[in-house]
């Protein structure tokens, strides 16, 4: 098959960094696969040695209208079997290339709970026609495109986040080396993951992490992530400069080594107020961590009950769920982590999540074949 990966950007994040896990599973089975990315590179993204297409789209309709007809062209040369998008620009800028006559089926991957406002519910609808069909990373996001009409219920299934489980193993050398590097030998430290966006509230896990110092002056807090680029980019940025205000947190910024990180940290923390399955989650538990985490999206779906569950915007709810990993015992916390990554290994190894996307691309394409014959 010949297979078009379709996402906004390589920064760092869990939609794009699934894409090219998938994109990556797929090349290594033999299928001829390209990256189409549509806007410019930003100063830190993820590294892919995969075809890549950069059109440097400009965010204005003139800007548009040049990077769909670079597209269109390429793709009418490579002849794709599929496009896969994934995140809102790049799912509708697919659509418009099917509208205007490309060839291949195209196939969405929701990756949020919230798609965004009354337009983009809007624009979704107007060319649902464009989509072959659609995937979601969780039953709750399923629920969600459904209930906003933004996908038919038998136009979408649900296909996990999947990791590569070979790279999350404990490093006590390199753990010791960061703990070090960053002075917080002999303290407890959390750590958060995600861009600074309003979609993670971090005001919410500083006002968590102030009562839990009250409790224990010894505890960190990291927090890794860039400055999301939407349209709250101002406020992003504002947002970032308070988080090394509190007293024991420390903003890190975007980092390429997070596994390090994960690694080196002793609790792992999410405090969205929405989400659709933080791939984030998957990966902390393979490493063993303890999480705590926000009642949102996917979430407990990955956890399955292997980790805290808490409300979402209740900065005492989270508090509380941080307190009780750091005050159980360790036997309590060794056999919740040893669960946790057995969980993973079960249901969110990337091969057998690459196998339900190969199977499911197959089904498309013959679709396709019958539907043109």
């Amino acid at each position: 098959m010949r297979i078009v990966f379709c996402i906004s950007t390589l920064a760092i994040g869990g939609a794009e960094k699934q894409a090219l896990l998938i994109a990556e599973q797929m090349r290594r089975r033999g299928h001829v696969v390209l990256i189409l990315v549509l806007f410019s590179s930003s100063s830190i993204e993820l590294e892919t040695k995969l075809p890549t297409m950069r059109l440097n789209q400009q965010r204005s309709l003139a800007g548009f209208v040049r990077a769909w007809r670079i597209a269109r062209s390429f793709l009418d040369a490579f002849g794709a079997d599929i496009i896969h998008s994934h995140t809102y620009p790049a799912n509708l800028f697919a659509r418009l290339l099917r509208l205007s006559g490309s060839s291949g089926a195209v196939l969405h991957t929701f990756h949020n709970v919230l798609e965004g406002g009354l337009a983009r519910r809007w624009l979704y609808r107007a060319t649902s026609r464009a989509m072959t069909a659609s995937t979601a990373v969780s039953e709750a996001v399923l629920t969600r495109m459904i209930q906003d009409r933004i996908a038919r219920t038998e136009r979408i299934d649900v296909i996990p986040n999947g990791i590569v489980m070979e790279a999350f193993h404990a490093n006590s050398r390199r753990r010791a080396e960061v703990r070090r590097e960053l002075g917080v030998e002999g303290r407890f430290v959390w750590i958060a993951v995600g861009r600074v966006a309003r979609a993670k509230d971090y005001p919410t896990l500083l006002e968590a992490f102030c009562i839990v110092r009250e409790q224990d002056q010894n505890c960190r807090l990291w927090i890794v992530g860039g400055v999301a680029q939407d349209r709250h980019e101002q406020e992003n940025l504002q947002l970032a400069k308070t988080l090394d205000s509190v007293e024991g947190a420390h903003w890190l910024g975007a980092q390429t080594d997070v596994m390090s990180l994960l690694n080196a940290a002793d609790g792992f923390v999410l405090s969205s107020a929405w989400e659709g399955a933080p791939l984030v989650i998957a990966e902390a538990m393979a490493m063993k961590l303890p999480v705590v985490a926000t009642d949102v999206g996917g979430v407990a779906e990955i956890l399955g009950g292997c980790g805290e569950v808490v409300s979402a915007g209740s900065a005492a709810a989270l508090a509380d769920g941080m307190l009780r990993v750091m005050q159980s015992s360790r036997e309590a916390i060794l056999q919740r982590t040893d669960a946790g990554r057995v969980r993973v290994e079960r249901y969110f190894v990337m091969e057998q999540i690459a196998t339900q996307w190969e199977a499911y691309y197959g089904g498309l394409v013959e679709a396709q074949k019958e539907f043109k014959g």
